[in-house]
């Protein structure tokens, strides 16, 4: 399955949607997550808050590819999106592994394909260089095989970067 988390407008629901099998739309009408775990050790993987979030991390767990369109705000994911990151750490349990000779949470939901992000706005050189990096970490802690990270000065490319 094909995941894309966007900060996007309504006006692109439409491209979004025909681009993959779900959506999560980071629109900001969710509560940020409250650190409470429940999600790690009461009810594994469902957030406590009744919101469009509450199965996140079933939905995150799901997905072979996850795509992530997000503004540039300073080589980081837009307030909407972190949020949205944020409330998926079920997709993990409390245990600890070695992944990558690193050690990380063990995932819930098994190992998955591309982390891909797609940035758009305006970026310098140095921003990129933490995109990128912040991408390959994500998808290392996550369980994804591979990142990559596409560069958008307006959303003009959106479609063939999805």
């Amino acid at each position: 399955m094909k995941l894309i988390i966007h900060d996007l407008g309504t006006e692109f629901d439409e491209l979004i949607d025909r681009n993959c099998d779900r959506t999560i739309s980071a629109d900001g009408k969710y509560a940020p997550c409250q650190g409470c775990f429940g999600c790690w050790t009461k009810h594994p993987a469902e957030c406590k808050m009744k919101d469009t979030l509450k199965q996140v991390c079933r939905v995150m767990g799901q997905a072979d590819e996850l795509v992530i369109v997000t503004k540039n705000m300073y080589g980081g994911y837009s307030a909407a999106v972190k949020n949205v990151l944020d409330r998926s750490i079920g997709t993990s349990t409390p245990f600890s592994t070695y992944r990558g000779r690193q050690m990380h949470h063990t995932l819930r939901y098994g190992k998955h394909g591309l982390w891909k992000v797609v940035v758009y706005g305006e970026i310098s050189e140095a921003e990129k260089e933490t995109f990128r990096y912040l991408a390959e970490r994500n998808a290392l802690n996550d369980g994804f095989e591979r990142s990559e990270v596409v560069f958008l000065q307006d959303l003009s490319g959106l479609e063939a970067a999805l």
